[in-house]
């Protein structure tokens, strides 16, 4: 999608100054000056940032490969137009690298797929954030975490990446807490996003991407409700361990179980139980039938109010069970973490939303949109 018909023959790293139509204000060089005026004006999110100048702005939509005035997509809940110069600037404040563009764009046309409902996903109770999960040699470009401590601690460029994302949300989006976003806990992915690439290296499967499929680079956006850790230290097959997976993550309280939309939910497994898991359950298919039978309680595990309401919405089958989701295929499985052993990750979402996995268009293949 493009705006404008601009003259593009000097290309995305040949555009004038004059393309840039963004606003221009004078600041003072001092970066906590910048800092104090971008909090007035409600652009920040109470950490530094860096001042979006025209040259590091064009130096950004330079890297995207593509116009700045491509539109990826409308945000909500203002419906604001999210150019690429918009994500350019915002992703500069963030003090992400001008080499993510790519991903950032990617990312954002994958947001604004229906699927992935993202009005609900910034404007619910709920804390959910959408997630940004990576496949491809650019995981390695972007050097993003995918071993030990991939989901935060691990320094590098992920939380500005994803922090860059944020900030999208916030700006061109307006997605404003107790305002027009209800989350009534929020979390931290709401500040640093979550961006994690997969160890393909390391997975017995092909990548998730792939098995959605999608190769090379690619990112899948799926709505987190946090993080939840599964630990364990009994289970001597895979198996026994798949089944205590699943049944950890079919607590009573998850959204999974509010929703009667239905819902999908994601395991990310350490290389060690993904090894272990393969032994007894060779094909990704058969690991998530397996989660899938686990991820369920029996209609009498509920109290009674909540027997009632499942039942209405057919939320139990001919068993008298009740599954997390309807059907093994929702349940994503990916590979990453570290090689200590002992812990999986689940990450519920909260219902009535689709993960979406698109490929990180080449250069040359997003100009022709």
């Amino acid at each position: 999608m493009q705006e404008s018909t601009i003259d593009r023959s000097c290309g995305p790293s040949g555009c004038e100054v004059s393309w840039l139509s963004s606003q221009r204000l004078e600041i003072d060089a001092d970066p906590s000056a910048f800092a104090k005026l971008a909090t007035e004006a409600g652009w920040g999110d109470g950490l530094p940032l860096i001042p979006p100048t025209e040259e590091r702005v064009r130096a950004f939509v330079a890297a995207s490969g593509r116009f700045p005035d491509q539109l990826l997509g409308v945000l909500p809940p203002r419906d604001g137009r999210c150019t690429v110069e918009k994500l350019a600037i915002n992703a500069v404040m963030a003090g992400a690298p001008a080499e993510a563009m790519p991903l950032l764009c990617t990312a954002i046309e994958a947001c604004v797929d229906p699927a992935l409902d993202l009005f609900s996903l910034n404007t619910t109770t709920s804390s959910v954030v959408p997630g940004v999960f990576v496949n491809g040699p650019i995981r390695h470009s972007l050097e993003l975490p995918m071993e030990a401590g991939c989901f935060g601690g691990v320094p590098g460029t992920a939380p500005a990446i994803g922090r860059a994302l944020r900030l999208t949300m916030r700006n061109i989006g307006g997605q404003k807490i107790g305002e027009n976003s209800k989350s009534v806990f929020g979390q931290p992915g709401r500040v640093t996003g979550i961006v994690v690439a997969e160890w393909e290296e390391r997975s017995p499967w092909a990548p998730l991407a792939e098995r959605r499929g999608v190769t090379g680079d690619a990112v899948t956006v799926y709505g987190c409700i946090g993080t939840m850790d599964i630990a364990d230290v009994a289970a001597d097959t895979g198996r026994t361990l798949t089944e205590l997976i699943g049944k950890s993550l079919a607590y009573p309280g998850t959204n999974a179980y509010v929703s009667h939309w239905g819902a999908e939910t994601m395991v990310c497994l350490a290389p060690p139980w993904a090894d272990l898991i393969a032994k007894d359950f060779p094909t990704i298919e058969d690991t998530q039938e397996a989660l899938w039978h686990a991820a369920a309680h029996p209609i009498d595990f509920f109290p009674e109010p909540h027997r009632a309401w499942l039942e209405e919405r057919g939320r139990i089958d001919a068993q008298g069970i009740a599954h997390l989701v309807e059907r093994p295929d929702e349940i994503l499985v990916m590979v990453c973490g570290g090689l200590g052993n002992l812990h999986a990750l689940g990450l519920h979402n909260f219902g009535p939303t689709r993960a979406v996995t698109r490929a990180i268009r080449a250069e040359e293949d997003s100009n022709e949109t």
